[in-house]
Formats: C-alpha cells, structure tokens, sequence
C-alpha cells in the first residue's frame, strides 16, 4: 500500500511517497500552476503513483491554507457573541503598541464582522450576577442568521471557568441555524477574555475555508485515512482538523522532521533553519519541541499551543531591487507565479536568481518545471540581463549586485536565528544547524559562518524535510486549563487530579479521532510564575518541591536572576495525549 506525506507551501508543494515495496519516491511542484494542474497535491499523488493499482493506506498533509485565509483576510463572515458591555473589547485589545514611537498607528482590521451584545454576567467565583436573557438571545441569533451569517464566535467573562451560559447559547446559536459554533471555553479553558476571545474568532474564521479545502482533498484522494498537520506538532483526523491548529501547519513538519533525522544522526542539539521559496523558519530544539502559548499571527493575537517559531520574510523568492539609495532585499516575495525571473514567466530578481548567477544553483540539478509545458530549465540567460540592468543602476558589476542581496538575506536569517537562540541564553555554538526547505542548502554555511556554528547537517531530504516530518508525526491532541493555585505541598493533590481530569479528556478527544495507535501515552506540563508576575516558565509537571526547584533553575539559567523565598503560582496545566504507532521499515534509497 501507498503512504503520501505532503506540505503544501506557499512556492512548492513537496511530496514524500512511501512505496508498497518501502522505498521512498519524492516530488516537487509548483503549488500555484493552474495552466497545467487544479492542485498540486493531487497532481503529485497521480505522478508518483501512475498506474500502480495498489491502494492508498493513508495521506498526511500539512497546508499553508488558514494562514494564507488569515493573511488576506480571506475567512468566513464571522458574528462575534459577546458579554454585553464589552462589544469593543476584542478591538481594543490590550492595548500594546508594537512600535512605541509611532505617531500613526494603523491597527488591523477585526476579523469578526459584526458584534451581539450577550445579556448575562457571571463573577469570577461563578455567581450569576445576570442570567442569560434567553428569548432575547434567541430573537437576535435569527435575526443574525437572516442576514446571512453562518459562522459565531461565543466569548462569555469568565467562560473559561464557568461555561452553563456558553454552552446554552450554542444552543440555541445551532438552533437558530448557524453551521459553524465556537466557544470560547473550548477553545482554551484558559483565564484572559481577549486572547481568548480571538482565538474563538480565529477558530470560526479560519475553519470554513479550511474544511472546504479538506473535503476537496478529500473528494480527490481515495484513502481511509486522511490526516492533517497541527501547528503543536501533531496530527489530526481530517474531522478534527481545526482552524485555530493549522496556523503553523506546515513548517511544524519540519521541526518534527529535523528532531526525528537529527536523532538519527545522533544530534539532539538542533537550530532549525528552514528556508523556502517565500520565508525562512528557525526554531530551537534541545530534545524536547519548544511550544509557546501565545502568539500574534498576522496582527491577530492567539492562545493556542503551537511549535517556536520564528519566521522572516527572507526566502529563494524574495525580491531583490535597487531603490537609488540603496540594495534592498524583500519582504516582497515573486511567489510561485510569476515566480523568479529564472522561472519563465517574466518575474523579477530574487535572492534564488542570486543563487543562479554565482553558479549556486545550477540548472542541471534543479527540476524542470517551467515554461508553456511545464518542462523546461531555469531560464539563466534572463537572470543574467536582469542582474546587468541592475549592476548598470547601481554603478557595480552583476556579480557584485548579486553577492551583496545574498549577503543582506544571510544577515535576516542570522538575526532571526540569534533571537531564538543567543537572546534566550542558548550558545549556538554547541549546536548543530540543521539545514533544510528548498533554498536551505544553499545558504546553509553562510549562515552557520556568521553565526560561529561550526557543524551543519543536511539530511538526504533536505528539500522536502517538512514532508518527511509530517510522515513522521504522531497523533496528538492538547487540552489546557488555568488553575492560579499557590504552588504548596498542600495544593499538590488538587494539581494532580485537575491533571488526571485533563487527560482523561484528552484521551477521549484522541480515541473520538476514530484512529488505530500502538500505544497512547499522556505527557503533562505546567507553567509557574512569580505571585505579582504574568509571564510563566513552562516545566515538566512534577511534585511542587520538584516544580520549584527546577522553576528557580530554568529562571536563573534564562533571565540570570531568582527571588529569594518566592511565592510562586502554578497558573495553568497542559496535558497532551500522543497516539503512537510503529513506524513501517523502509527500504531502498530515496528517488525523485
């Protein structure tokens, strides 16, 4: 039987293909190619697969598809159902100011398209100071409803808590016909009403547009198992495949990727360096997957567990061009189409046509997939005229054009590396960069060079490493949930059941997914502050002794300070059930 491992990328789509012999076959296409095929993963499953009649036993993908709906504001019309009294506060937000000395601050634009002002109000402590007006509520949902929205976003103070009125407004939100309710509680059972509530937003936002991407896959792939990479890391059934989980679906491939081969190699100290056609990804891994909790995606700000990363907009496709004052490289990025001006289809200079006129990229090695047939060779003869009329305006030589703009990308992706890494107390030199994405190799030693690495590992999949991780990945499912408790001995038993309960539900949710697993293991952690602080160290859960003694060391080792006899608060639990299967022997080299 087939296995297909597949990252849909902003430039390329790579495939890995396990064969029914065990050998691997891979493939590269242009993600965007609508002259030649309606999608790429599609089109890779029948090139590799040709006339072989031996069926699909699963296909595993990761796709760019929620964070492209997230970046062009492309989600579904989403009615925001909100405490009354607090209509603007997802807009407001909290008021942090990204660029402290700017005078015209431009903010972007909500994603939720109308509000509804809730009537009911519970305290803290769970006190109903308000009930829920139901009629009310309900003779506002219809009305919603006849408007044409089919999306709401339910966001209640203290919901994450007490959850009676959410769940009834969902209620009566189906009952008045709405296709897509979420609640906030479900979400992320976590204390702080906006990140709470944007990430509710998100969720009925991005999913829509994302199941309709999945049933498409669905509609042209014959295979029982259909499953889609989370940005924590993990897999999920097509079903279970959320809108909120699949920001970083694609690139979280790759650090699973570079964790499982960087073992193999026997390097368990790992900077991720993953530069595509669009973007570089870095990331950290000292074997364990680094998560954050909260991030800002696209100006939004979301709680939702997902993998470190930190991306730059520096890429093989990154613009290079001369502003009369100086050489610039990016943000702007050519894309799949037209792509660079190697690509045959009038792009302009990018960082990969740098690559090309030094002789970095040799066309002989590269696929051809360009031109009206989609057949033919990276275009050299037209990266040379470019760069020409560029040397021209900056009164240098093409050569010298092109080795500065590579230069200037190699600072971006060092800088970023540096931030996950020097800035957060890691020596990067007692690590191992682990060089991949399609544009990775070629920059791989310059960046290592100017960082002091002094060790690169380029596995044999290099350039479709994201891919291979995905096929690597298990099934996982997370569950959260605040306590704010006084980290005491006395406090330890509360703490343990609160985690036996979380992953019981957690267990559930991953047995819901239908899937067949070896073993299904629980790993629980928790994140403690300074009592008077807001910003929690994540640690391995243990006894509270045990906890506080490694908060203190993990807060000397990052911040190079601690307290004296501290008060500390164990402020939330996150425990995540792994759905573990044996992986199949592979056989034979890698081919293409």
């Amino acid at each position: 039987m087939w296995d297909f491992w597949i990252d849909r990328g902003g430039t390329f789509t790579d495939i890995v293909a396990r064969r029914p012999d065990g050998a691997l076959v891979t493939a590269k296409l242009l993600s965007h190619d609508p002259a030649h095929y309606a999608d790429a993963a599609a089109e890779g499953i029948r090139r590799l697969r040709g006339s072989d009649p031996a069926p699909i036993a699963a296909v595993r993908m990761g796709t760019t598809v929620a964070t492209n709906a997230l970046l062009e504001r492309k989600g579904a019309p989403v009615l925001l159902a909100i405490t009354a009294g607090h209509e603007d506060a997802l807009t407001i937000g909290h008021q942090a100011r990204p660029d402290i000395f700017a005078l015209n601050i431009v903010k972007p634009a909500p994603l939720h398209s109308a509000t509804m002002a809730v009537h009911e109000r519970v305290t803290a402590a769970g006190e109903v100071l308000a009930p829920l007006d139901e009629a009310r509520a309900a003779a506002d949902l219809a009305a919603w409803r006849a408007r044409g929205f089919d999306a709401i976003a339910i966001v209640l103070m203290h919901g994450w808590a007490h959850s009676a009125h959410e769940l009834r407004l969902a209620e009566l939100a189906r009952a008045a016909g709405f296709g897509e309710v979420v609640t906030s509680h479900q979400v992320g059972a976590v204390i702080k009403l906006v990140p709470r509530g944007q990430t509710a937003v998100i969720d009925a936002y991005l999913s829509p547009p994302l199941r309709h991407y999945v049933d498409t896959v669905a509609a042209g792939v014959d295979t029982p198992r259909l499953l889609f990479m989370q940005s924590n890391g993990g897999l999920a059934e097509a079903r279970h495949f959320r809108g909120r989980d699949a920001i970083l679906s694609g690139p979280a491939g790759g650090i699973v990727g570079m964790a499982a081969t960087g073992a193999e190699a026997g390097y368990t100290r790992l900077i991720g360096f993953d530069m595509g056609g669009t973007s570089t990804d870095v990331s950290h891994y000292d074997g364990a997957f680094e998560r954050q909790a909260e991030a800002i995606v696209a100006g939004v700000p979301v709680r939702v567990p997902m993998l470190r990363i930190d991306t730059v907009a520096a890429g093989g496709g990154s613009i290079v061009r001369f502003d009369g004052a100086r050489l610039r490289v990016g943000p702007e990025s050519a894309g799949a189409r037209p792509g660079p001006a190697a690509y045959r289809n009038g792009g302009p200079l990018t960082v990969t046509d740098c690559n090309v006129l030094l002789g970095v990229l040799q066309p002989d090695f590269f696929p051809a997939l360009f031109g009206p047939v989609g057949d033919a060779p990276l275009d050299v003869e037209a990266v040379r005229a470019g760069f020409a009329e560029l040397a021209a305006a900056m009164g240098t030589t093409p050569e010298a054009a092109a080795l500065g703009a590579r230069a200037i990308a190699v600072d971006t992706m060092a800088g970023a590396i540096k931030r996950i890494s020097i800035a957060r107390g890691h020596d990067v030199g007692d690590y191992t960069l682990a060089c991949f994405g399609g544009a990775g190799g070629q920059h791989a030693c310059l960046v290592a060079e100017a960082l002091g690495m002094r060790r690169v590992m380029v596995h044999p999949l290099a350039g479709v490493l994201s891919a291979y991780g995905i096929g690597m990945a298990d099934v996982r499912v997370l569950r959260e949930a605040t306590l704010g408790l006084p980290l005491t001995a006395e406090a330890g038993e509360a703490i343990a059941a609160r985690a036996e309960t979380l992953a019981a539900e957690a267990r559930a949710a991953l047995a819901a997914q239908g899937l067949a697993f070896d073993r299904v293991e629980t790993e629980a952690r928790a994140r403690v502050r300074y009592a008077g602080s807001d910003t929690p160290l994540e640690l391995p859960l243990a006894d509270p002794a045990t906890l506080a003694a490694a908060f203190t060391a993990e807060q000397a080792r990052r911040f190079g300070f601690t307290i004296a006899d501290p008060d500390l608060i164990l402020d939330s639990l996150a425990v995540e059930a792994v759905g573990r299967t044996t992986p199949l022997p592979l056989a034979g080299g890698v081919g293409g």
